[in-house]
């Protein structure tokens, strides 16, 4: 199977350096949310080099100023899903920037625990069970 970041259009790149990538989430869970992927295919976050992981936060400060700009918000989750149980579904090491507003949640205490629920479900992705 073909790696989507390794496959990704160029024309969907927002920002770059020598080891990193940035893009829009094509299943955001938030307007503005943006992937920060590794130019070298790794899966975990583990086998980054330091310069690898200095590249990442290096978009990922320069990606914050584009968010808060372009589509304003007052806060972020930064993170990392590392490994199919935490919930990683592309084998590619990638940080999720996802902006956060007032009102977004009733009460974002947690954090990403609760980010917009109701949005976070991948497209043709059975519905959770009723919890009640």
């Amino acid at each position: 199977m073909v790696c989507p970041f390794c496959s990704l259009d160029r024309e969907k790149i927002l920002f770059e350096n020598q080891m990193a990538a940035a893009f829009l989430d094509h299943f955001p869970v938030a307007l503005g949310h943006t992937l920060i992927v590794t130019k070298r295919h790794i899966a975990d976050v583990e086998e980054a080099t330091e310069a690898e992981i200095t590249a990442i936060f290096q978009l990922i400060s320069r990606c914050r100023a584009y968010i808060m700009e372009t589509y304003p918000c007052q806060a972020f989750n930064i993170g990392v899903n590392a490994g199919e149980a935490a919930g990683q579904t592309v084998f590619h090491l990638h940080f999720h920037l996802i902006p956060r507003r007032r009102g977004d949640v009733p009460n974002p205490r947690g954090g990403v625990r609760k980010v917009i629920p109701n949005l976070a479900r991948y497209p043709l992705e059975a519905p959770e069970p009723d919890q009640g």
